[in-house]
């Protein structure tokens, strides 16, 4: 695997690789026939909790691949810091005790034995589908790298180390002495070894040189963003499919009892579309279903993604009394396209490079993550910066992951409120990925289709609402699923006459709704309200086509929740004057060390103020 200098990081990604091959296999899991081998440093395996969380991985559904083969490289010192420096534990392996992983501890000067161990940790792990370690105890003859000196740290250590005669030396004594090898042969296999070296090293820049074949490493595009077209990738769906997808919702197995209080959830969907108003959940299962039906497959994880955090989504459903689960979008598996939803481990770090990792492998699949607040995606901050944002430009590596980050100012505090948009805007650059904060069911359906079905190859970070869930404001009619694309930039919906218009708001999210609202009590009717539902890339034609609308606009403002240092704004103060030859003006919170207020009384005032002020009432 591509592997960032940030150690241990790729840990939970080569696992998630070795998760998706063998779900491509699809032997069943006690044909786990991929084998994921990780190689360790001693320090490393000590110290980063990386690697601690991705043991926890090992033994859950949904992350399993049948035990992984863990080397652990032991130089006994950890670039200058010794031992009792780096772990507060006596072998830099009794992290794995954690998982009740056999450890074999073996002398690297004893080849033999280092072979008979491989071969045991290989039949175990095959024979019990359990990780198992190898802490292969050595030495590094050489520092850090060929400049460092490492006796300037270690002088003992390396005085015992320049005396000793190297592993290669001493084997081929024994061997010569106990008459396995003569000296010629023995220079002979050292010759062939070194021959070797050169023809790999030569075939491989050679390689370097040949264009990609397919399936070889996809070079990065060039770095000038290509526009994207969303209306060139049908994403409607039929009346027809629809009903399906409802229907699936409740027609239960028989002798299923769901909770009392999920009855009425469930045939609540039923009512939605019969009073075309679909909200946020029933389209995201829309999207879901529809998606398995063009056959491609479907992942969802993440923490309570099954209920769905704010208890919302219901994807699987408990009997009440037999405990039993029921999974209803199943219905639309087929061979090639299964429908696989998991609540994960209380990580993100490990979490989100599993998926990362089986996304890069599962190229045809729709690979979510979902946090179970947004703002807690900053515990993996190394997979975004690592792989998600920088993988296809350092290695070429492509992935296609979509991370679901519920993000919205409703009083909940500063743990709850910011998915820090403005973090991942900032790693935005080059068409790396897409950002997009969609406003209404529809709107998010149409993006994870197209996300699919257009196959570009790219991640997706989604700003997903919380009270928007159930705001019957934030709904979307049947004729938006069953027509028409992914909008980028949605212009005012309200009817008033362009020519009168003096103020343009643009925005994105829940706080439309609130300045909708406003407006329609008491609000001008001089301000058209424009929402910017994806953030990168910029969609500069867009927004200047709809602010051209509005010749007499004298103000064009960008609204936001966040404060001022947060949110979308940092980055639209870069583009705007230039895609619309004007100044912009923000309106929000001012710069702030937290992402919110405390108190949810000095967030409703804050919040009011906000609004007024963009309506010109503050």
């Amino acid at each position: 695997m591509a592997n960032p200098s940030h150690l241990e990081a790729v840990d939970p990604v080569l696992e998630g690789v070795v998760r998706a091959k063998q779900d491509i296999l699809d032997i069943g899991e006690p044909g786990f026939t991929v084998l994921p081998v990780l190689i360790h440093g001693d320090a490393a395996f000590a110290g980063q909790g990386v690697v601690a969380e991705t043991l926890n991985l090992s033994q859950l559904r949904g992350y399993r691949t049948g035990g992984t083969v863990h080397i652990v490289v032991n130089n006994q010192v950890g670039f200058t810091t010794a031992p009792q420096a780096s772990r507060s534990s006596v072998y830099c392996t009794d992290v794995a005790r954690m998982i009740q992983a056999p450890i074999f501890h073996v002398n690297g000067d004893d080849p033999e034995a280092v072979v008979r161990v491989g071969w045991l940790a290989f039949e175990y792990r095959q024979a019990f589908g359990k990780d198992v370690v190898i802490d292969l105890i050595c030495y590094r003859r050489r520092g850090h790298n060929e400049a460092d000196n490492p006796s300037f740290t270690q002088p003992l250590m390396y005085d015992l180390i320049d005396a000793k005669r190297s592993t290669r030396k001493l084997y081929t004594e024994a061997l010569i002495g106990r008459g396995d090898i003569t000296m010629e042969e023995a220079e002979q296999a050292l010759r062939d070894y070194q021959q070797q070296l050169e023809r790999a090293f030569t075939e491989t820049r050679e390689a370097s040189r040949r264009p990609s074949e397919p399936g070889a490493v996809i070079r990065p595009e060039p770095a000038a963003p290509v526009p994207i077209d969303h209306a060139a990738t049908p994403s409607a769906i039929t009346v027809d499919a629809i009903k399906q997808v409802i229907d699936s919702q409740l027609t239960l197995p028989p002798g299923f009892t769901p909770h009392p209080r999920l009855q009425p959830v469930l045939q609540r969907r039923a009512t939605m579309v019969n009073q075309d108003s679909i909200d946020w959940a029933t389209g995201e299962l829309l999207a879901f279903a529809s998606v398995l039906m063009d056959g491609h497959g479907v992942r969802v994880v993440g923490q309570d993604t099954r209920r769905g955090t704010f208890g919302q989504r219901h994807a699987v459903l408990v009997d009440r009394h037999t405990g039993e689960e029921h999974t209803p979008l199943r219905q639309f598996n087929s061979a090639s396209a299964k429908f696989h939803i998991y609540d994960s481990l209380l990580s993100e770090f490990a979490a989100v490079g599993f998926e990362y990792g089986y996304s890069v492998a599962r190229p045809d699949a729709l690979v979510c993550w979902e946090a179970q607040f947004g703002d807690f995606a900053n515990g993996a901050q190394t997979i975004m910066d690592e792989f998600i944002s920088s993988g296809e430009q350092k290695w070429g590596q492509r992935s296609s992951l979509v991370l679901l980050l519920p993000h919205g100012y409703e009083g909940q505090g500063p743990d709850h409120s910011s998915a820090r948009v403005e973090r991942f805007l900032s790693l935005c650059a080059q068409d790396n990925m897409a950002v997009a904060m969609p406003s209404t069911p529809a709107s998010y359906f149409h993006l994870l289709r197209w996300h699919v079905l257009s196959r570009r190859r790219k991640p997706l970070v989604v700003f997903t609402p919380k009270s928007m869930l159930r705001l019957k404001a934030a709904t979307s009619t049947v004729a938006d699923f069953t027509r028409g694309s992914f909008q980028p930039v949605i212009g005012d919906q309200s009817g008033l006459d362009p020519a009168a218009v003096r103020r343009v708001l643009l925005c994105s999210g829940k706080v439309y709704y609130d300045l909708a609202e406003k407006r329609a009590e008491d609000g001008p009717a001089d301000t058209a309200i424009v929402r910017v539902e994806r953030l990168y890339p910029v969609p500069a034609d867009e927004i200047a086509a709809e602010a051209a609308r509005y010749p007499a606009a004298t103000e064009i403002a960008w609204v936001q929740e966040e404060p001022a240092n947060m949110g979308a704004w940092p980055t639209m103060a870069l583009r705007l004057p230039g895609i619309l030859g004007r100044q912009v003006s923000p309106i929000s919170l001012p710069a702030s060390s937290a992402p919110a207020a405390g108190s949810a009384v000095k967030h409703s005032a804050e919040h009011r103020d906000v609004i007024e002020s963009a309506l010109g009432r503050g």
